[in-house]
């Protein structure tokens, strides 16, 4: 043990500690890492920077472009279409359908799309068939999950520990290398899923109407202006009602028949009677003092709403948004998506309902939004949301389908040949794709992710500092020494289950990052081939079922699907065992020592 083996373990432990609290996004405490590594001098300021030139930072940006063009393009609309009318005759049949569909793309488009694409069908058919969608999106998840290791291409981690294993200049991973292993994986979990996991989840019950679901019971009221109200004459947006009170007013009726949308600079009139959301116990206590009354005592239902041209939206904030980390207020949201209001946010197991515009959003967070459709056609096209309570979408430009397929199926057989690195594959097909004005040139920064790119270059500098420093060395001594007498099979077996087991609570990206230097250490050390435990590390960072936090598919279901954190372990943890004895006799035979 060195001064600077201790320097990097200190900041290595230090950054899981913060991956593992979420206190800050996953991408930010990257590049920390990143900066502490050259601010202590264990790096250059050009090996430390090394991630962002690195052949798998840039496969991965090229991927989300060219996941993103085929999203656009509708080429896959079809695929919803399908599933709902498989959904509709049958429980089990749906079920299946769900995971080999979603595993299937997954394999070759980036599997949060895929989740995006298939998560509104997927809760409008367990509305149709009447079951809770919490019964349907665990398994739609997790499907996307196991697909995405069936190809090179099916996740940034495999990117990402190919990339690692070229630049210590091993052959980097073949297309379609991952695939028999990867098959068997998907089917196993499938089987698992339909045979006993089905049983683990849960059922709840969710309410048809979106107010019920919401509890919006006791926070959605109509009151009316009253003659002596100091509100009146003036605009909504300087009103004591707006300023004073935690009030959103989200129509307002004039003379019992005008209904005019809720603006800023809407002048109010005696009479008005405002639609509103608020906390109605706290108004009712100061309804004299506003010079207000409230019309009725009647709940509000979601065909209320509708009466009025508003309809109510359920919505989720993905993880690649910029929403993330940002309050209502921080986006002026409502004025960006032309007066279109939040009425409660889920968050993880609770509900809020007050002071919504200073809450901070959170991936996998779920909106309640009112919207009439204008401002809900301005919501479809926004990419920092995703409504979830309608199949609906922005218009497709079909004619791209064919253009963009091609060009698809062009980068994978090229890369699959090896005729070219697949670093330069999807970056001609990236050329390609904008040359047929499949994507615009404008949009192809909007469609990378550039958390993940950021997270990628950071988390590359650990690989870096753990060899160079000689850490990677000590740890592998230290596994070759406790487990490594009982033979090679059972160290890869121990990689695996340390891999798994830490992907659960920390980015699969960053685990992949910190182990697959060691893996490669230390099988150098026993002088056997590096390719087992590579694959070892490759296949358990995006197995990760037993927490919401695991992977980014299982954070958005969360809150729409209403699961608790305890239903991810009990569907998760078997599932996770299972793969881990599955790993120990499958790997060794595909990848041999």
């Amino acid at each position: 043990m060195t001064p600077e083996i201790g320097i990097v373990l200190a900041i290595i432990a230090a950054a899981v500690a913060l991956f593992i609290s979420e206190r800050l996004s996953i991408d930010v405490v990257a590049i920390l890492i990143m900066i502490a590594f050259m601010v202590t001098g264990i790096l250059t300021p050009a090996e430390g920077l090394s991630g962002f030139s690195n052949s798998a930072t840039i496969t991965v940006a090229t991927m989300f472009i060219i996941s993103s063009a085929i999203f656009k393009s509708g080429a896959l609309n079809n695929v919803g279409v399908v599933l709902t009318r498989i959904g509709r005759k049958n429980y089990l049949l749906c079920l299946l359908a769900v995971m080999v569909i979603s595993g299937t793309i997954s394999a070759f488009i980036n599997d949060t799309a895929v989740v995006a694409l298939l998560m509104p069908i997927v809760i409008q058919v367990s509305r149709d068939i009447k079951i809770s969608p919490a019964k349907l999106l665990m398994p739609l998840s997790f499907g996307a999950l196991m697909g995405g290791i069936c190809t090179l291409i099916g996740t940034s981690t495999n990117i990402l520990v190919s990339g690692i294993a070229e630049a210590h200049g091993l052959a980097p991973i073949g297309m379609f290398e991952m695939t028999p292993a990867g098959v068997l994986f998907l089917l196993t979990g499938v089987a698992y899923i339909f045979l006993a996991g089905r049983h683990l989840l849960p059922s709840r019950a969710t309410a048809q109407d979106l107010t019920e679901e919401f509890g919006m019971g006791d926070y959605l009221t109509e009151i009316v202006l009253l003659p002596g109200s100091p509100s009146v004459g003036m605009p909504l947006r300087n009103s004591g009602l707006v300023q004073n009170l935690d009030i959103d007013v989200l129509q307002v009726t004039r003379d019992k028949q005008y209904k005019l949308k809720a603006t800023p600079y809407t002048i109010l009139r005696a009479n008005d009677v405002l639609k509103v959301r608020c906390d109605v116990h706290k108004l009712k206590k100061i309804k004299d003092e506003k010079g207000i009354e409230l019309k009725s005592e009647r709940k509000f239902k979601e065909r209320d709403m509708r009466a009025g041209n508003t309809k109510l939206y359920e919505a989720i904030v993905p993880p690649s948004s910029y929403m993330v980390g940002k309050s209502l207020k921080e986006l002026d949201f409502r004025a960006y998506n032309h007066g279109a209001t939040v009425l409660a946010i889920r968050h993880r197991d609770e509900i809020l309902h007050e002071k919504l515009t200073h809450v901070k959003l959170a991936s996998g967070d779920v909106l309640l939004i009112a919207a009439d459709k204008e401002q809900a056609q301005k919501l479809r096209y926004n990419e920092d949301i995703l409504i979830i309570s309608e199949t609906e979408r922005s218009p497709y430009d079909y004619s791209k389908i064919i253009p963009v397929l091609l060009i698809s199926a062009g980068v994978v057989t090229a890369a699959a040949t090896g005729q070219v690195p697949i670093v330069l594959s999807a970056l001609v097909g990236v050329v390609l794709l904008v040359v047929f004005k499949c994507v615009r040139a404008e949009d192809l920064y909007k469609t990378i992710d550039w958390k993940v790119i950021f997270m990628l270059a950071g988390v590359l500098s650990m690989g870096v500092a753990l060899e160079k420093t000689g850490a990677a060395k000590l740890l592998s001594g230290l596994l070759i020494n406790s487990v490594g007498v009982y033979g090679p099979h059972v160290l890869m077996s121990v990689f695996f289950f340390i891999t798994f087991m830490l992907t659960n609570f920390m980015s699969n990206n960053a685990t992949a990052a910190l182990l697959a230097p060691i893996a490669i250490v230390a099988a150098e050390q026993l002088g056997i081939s590096e390719r087992p435990f590579l694959m070892a590390v490759t296949f358990a960072a995006s197995l990760s079922f037993m927490t919401p936090m695991g992977y980014q598919t299982n954070t958005m279901i969360y809150g729409p699907g209403n699961y608790r954190f305890s239903d991810y372990l009990k569907v998760g943890t078997p599932l996770n065992l299972l793969f881990w004895l599955l790993a120990s006799l499958i790997i060794p035979f595909f990848f041999p020592f």
